[in-house]
């Protein structure tokens, strides 16, 4: 009986016991090559005012100056992120924690705290070789509908690389 317990417990530890690494394996390698060519700062030139038709006492509240999409990871719920910020100038400066990934054809960018109001993030895409066009997101969740007149796009370009080599 001593010899059957053995093998049951050598065989449950043999198979991992624990649950797999989000972080690993085929699906996140995918998921990896999708999203590094987002990663990077991103400082944004030029965006659309955040205007509300419905709620003009929120519009032009939010001012975004910079999204950083770092490559180290995050677990979330059970799925591997990587790790961000996104930087605001107004309604006062202000850097938040954020997560993100990529796709082939755009990076998403989550984890606005609700107290902000009804953003579920902000989306990215490719707008040139060192730019990207992106766009403010709304959680419809929160019974928000993004209904013509509510614009809230920006441009944003790689952050220029400093050098300390002499």
């Amino acid at each position: 009986m001593r010899a059957v317990t053995c093998g049951v417990v050598l065989a449950v530890a043999a198979c991992g016991g624990g649950p797999p690494n989000p972080c690993s394996g085929h699906q996140f390698d995918r998921l990896r090559r999708y999203s590094l060519p987002y990663a990077g700062h991103w400082v944004v030139a030029r965006g659309d005012t955040l205007t509300f038709p419905d709620a003009p006492a929120m519009s032009d509240r939010f001012r975004l100056s910079d999204i950083v999409l770092d490559s180290a990871t995050v677990v979330i719920g059970g799925d591997c992120m990587f790790r961000g910020q996104i930087v605001f100038r107004r309604p006062h400066a202000e850097t938040l924690a954020v997560s993100w990934f990529g796709q082939p054809e755009q990076a998403i960018v989550s984890g606005w705290p609700a107290e902000l109001g009804p953003f579920a993030g902000v989306s990215l895409a490719w707008a040139g070789r060192d730019s990207m066009s992106g766009s403010i997101l709304l959680d419809s969740k929160l019974g928000v509908q993004a209904r013509p007149g509510m614009t809230a796009r920006f441009v944003a370009g790689r952050a220029k690389r400093l050098s300390s080599a002499r």
